[in-house]
Order: C-alpha cells, then structure tokens, then sequence
C-alpha cells in the first residue's frame, strides 16, 4: 500500500507514539500489555489507512471534468462566485469522510490563475456556509478552450490541516495529485453552463475517475 507523502509525518509520529503505548502496557503488565500494544497497533494501522494514495485509471480526454474528491455529492447549485469567475455558475460539493481516499487531484487540465489559502473556522463539512467561513485552499485554472473552473479543499470539524502543491502559472493535467485534506472534509467545484454536468446529489465520487462532466 502506498501512503501520500503529506502523511510521513503522521505516520512516524503515529508509530512512536505506538511504540510507548506499548511500552507502557509491557512496564504495566497483565491486561495492560495486551491493551497497550492492541491500542498502539489499531491507530498505526488507522493512519496507515486514512493516508493510502491508491493509483487511479484517469480517462483520456482534456474534456472531462475529472472528480478531484473521493466521497459523495452533498448538493448540486447555482451560486454567485464573485472572486475568479465572477458570474452564476454550477456548484458541486463532495462530502469525504474519515474513510475514504482524502488525496486531492485536480478536475481540470489547464493553467493555474489563482491559487490562495485562507484561514477560517472549523463548521462540520456538509454546512452550507463551510465554503464561506471555513479554512480553505481556493484555486482557479483556465482551461484549453478557455473556460474557467474554481475549486477549493474545504477543512471540516475534525479536518484542521490542508496541504495543497500548486501554485499560480502551474500547467496541469486533469486527474494529477495536488494535495490532500485531513478526516473529515469537503470538496467544491464550480464551473459554467458550458459544462455539461453528470453528477446529482447523492452520487459517490472517486477522485481522478468520476467523470463530472464535459466542456461543451
């Protein structure tokens, strides 16, 4: 199994911590050892899991909108997005638990316009005003045929951390990795009438293979 490179951290720090739990279950002895070391084995193992980075069969073709999240679609909406876009476009919102893949990649080919973190508060991931008030990473790419397409990493209550490798003037090709959301989280994107959007709320995504749509 591979882990994301945003998890070394964590998984070492995870298996320390798993090495003294069970240290101290050994030093306590009796029933002790067998909970320290079963506890210290059940959260390497979690952590092992929550940052798998499995590959992906990305489909050919620069005209799909790929989907950047693993998880399901909370809602599908017309909003006013007043920062890239700067019209009414079609919102989609991804909702990722603790147990799916929270590797990001990006929806879009194109070139990399606006790339911006935000601090924020930490509302569960399914509230509406999550993608208003919440930590996020917002970016803009503009595709080959020149439409524009926004998305944003979205923290939830328990997600406190979003790492994000792109940067302004990047090129990129839909389905490739560029970041990642810690547990819980959330996940939008927003694009124009010119896309012709295939997914509804309640359809469980897979990131780099769920094709959300295709530029008309």
């Amino acid at each position: 199994m591979t882990i994301n490179r945003d998890g070394y951290d964590v998984v070492s720090q995870t298996a320390v911590l798993g090495l003294v739990l069970g240290s101290l279950g050994w030093w306590a002895g009796g029933v002790w050892l067998w909970i320290g070391v079963g506890l210290g084995l059940f959260l390497f193992a979690f952590i092992l899991y929550f940052f798998r980075d499995p590959e992906r069969m990305v489909p050919e073709g620069d005209h799909l909108l790929i989907s950047p999240a693993d998880g399901k679609v909370l809602f599908v909406k017309r909003v006013y997005e007043p920062l890239y876009m700067k019209q009414e476009v079609n919102q989609i919102s991804i909702f990722l638990s603790p147990m799916d893949v929270h590797v990001n990649r990006v929806p879009s080919s194109g070139q990399v316009e606006h790339a911006e973190y935000i601090p924020g508060k930490y509302l569960v991931a399914w509230h509406e005003k999550a993608s208003e008030l919440n930590e996020r990473s917002e970016f803009g790419v503009r595709h080959p045929s020149g439409t524009p397409v926004f998305f944003r990493q979205i923290t939830g209550y328990l997600a406190r951390r979003i790492t994000f490798h792109i940067r302004k003037g990047d090129r990129v090709k839909a389905g490739d990795r560029f970041g990642m959301m810690k547990l819980g989280s959330r996940m939008d994107i927003l694009v124009p009438d010119n896309v012709e959007l295939h997914v509804k709320a309640g359809d469980v995504t897979v990131a780099g293979e769920t094709v959300m749509g295709v530029f008309r």
